[in-house]
């Protein structure tokens, strides 16, 4: 009989972002609260609950006529005071050379100037009145504070809103780009800090890591976010150290309050060596696999695992670069120590039957192994 063929990946090392998956919150960018700054009833409402408005859109009136009324009231007001104005400057100026000449009384003149100062005043006063009055009209008028993804109006046509309650209308969230918060057991920052320390680990990126955000069916999305800080204390409850992330959201995947899974590649490892999980036996005596020897003869080593990263394991002892480790196939060696076949294996081709079978073996190795 020919030795079976198995399917064998070369250990080939490679740099390796070193993720991390934690759970985290969604938060808007910017939140505005959209309150009423005048009393009064709502007339209308100028926008469609959940879509994107603009900074400055109208979102409600509030019945003006009041506003209007004090405003009209306020221009008449201020046109008395600059007549009052310009009379009393008109008998100050003529009252001065008389004075100079001695042929009014010099109380006279104090009281024309004083007359005229007054008016000016009034005057100042009125300017004031109108401006007050045109913003309280304005505000009757309620625009939005920032640009964002509005929800469902907090009143209805008819409401009394008041100022001084400071009547909530409306709530805008900046949802193109969100934060997500989360947290991170500080023994886990501590030991990545370590290993920067001692040079085990280097840092990816210029400070900043790369997040990725994992979506409840599993997909992840298609634009990675950035880290923007680590909290500088520690909950003392937890152990938690906080993290953030300014994430992408140009389609709305993201929602505000969002639960979702965070991969964060703080640091990266320089030379990895990684094996599929498949062809890793998992037991009470360590984990093994089968690597093809001299003479292609496959031979048990036992080996060191580190962190999964998607369907393979991180190898931290046990196997050195150019080494073939078998993959599939292990359903066809009836022979223990027998020389084999070895052909190169790819993802396709362990998606097959045999890829199927092969896998079975060491599975069920390793679900034995947990279980005792």
């Amino acid at each position: 009989m020919p030795p079976p063929q198995v399917g064998v990946v070369t250990m080939q090392p490679r740099t390796l972002a070193l993720r991390t998956e934690l759970p985290g919150r969604v938060e808007a960018l910017r939140v505005a609260q959209v309150r009423a700054r005048v009393n009064g009833v709502v007339l209308k409402r100028l926008f469609t609950e959940g879509s994107d408005v603009k900074a400055g859109q109208p979102l409600f009136q509030i019945d003006p006529a009041p506003y209007q009324a004090a405003l009209d009231a306020a221009q008449a007001t201020l046109a008395k005071a600059q007549a009052n104005r310009a009379m009393a400057t008109e008998l100050a100026t003529r009252y001065k050379p008389l004075a100079e000449a001695k042929a009014i009384s010099a109380q006279e003149y104090i009281n024309a100037e004083s007359a005229r100062r007054q008016a000016e005043a009034d005057v100042a006063a009125g300017e004031a009145a109108v401006k007050t009055a045109r913003l309280n009209l304005a505000y009757a008028r309620v625009t939005a504070p920032i640009g964002g993804r509005i929800g469902r109006a907090a009143v209805t046509e008819g409401a009394l809103v008041s100022a001084a309650e400071g009547t909530l209308l409306a709530t805008i969230q900046q949802v193109g780009t969100v934060y997500v918060n989360f947290t991170q057991p500080n023994t886990e920052v501590l030991r990545l800090r370590r290993a920067l320390a001692d040079k085990r680990l280097r840092q990816v990126g210029n400070g900043a890591a790369e997040v990725r955000v994992v979506l409840d069916d599993g997909s992840e999305m298609s634009r990675p976010g950035k880290l923007l800080f680590t909290d500088l204390s520690v909950d003392p409850t937890s152990g938690q150290v906080t993290l953030r992330a300014e994430v992408p959201n140009p389609d709305g995947l993201l929602l505000p309050g969002q639960y979702v899974r965070v991969r964060l590649a703080q640091a990266e490892l320089p030379q990895a060596l990684t094996v599929p999980q498949q062809a890793v036996t998992r037991g009470n005596q360590g984990d093994t696999v089968l690597v093809v020897g001299p003479d292609n003869k496959p031979q048990p080593r036992t080996i060191r695992l580190g962190a999964a990263q998607g369907n393979d394991w991180i190898v931290l002892e046990g196997l050195a670069a150019g080494e073939r480790v078998i993959v599939e196939g292990f359903q066809k060696m009836m022979v223990p120590g027998a020389p084999v076949n070895p052909v190169p294996w790819t993802p396709r081709a362990a998606s097959g039957v045999n890829g199927a079978a092969s896998g079975a073996a060491p599975a069920a190795a390793a679900s034995s192994g947990h279980k005792s």
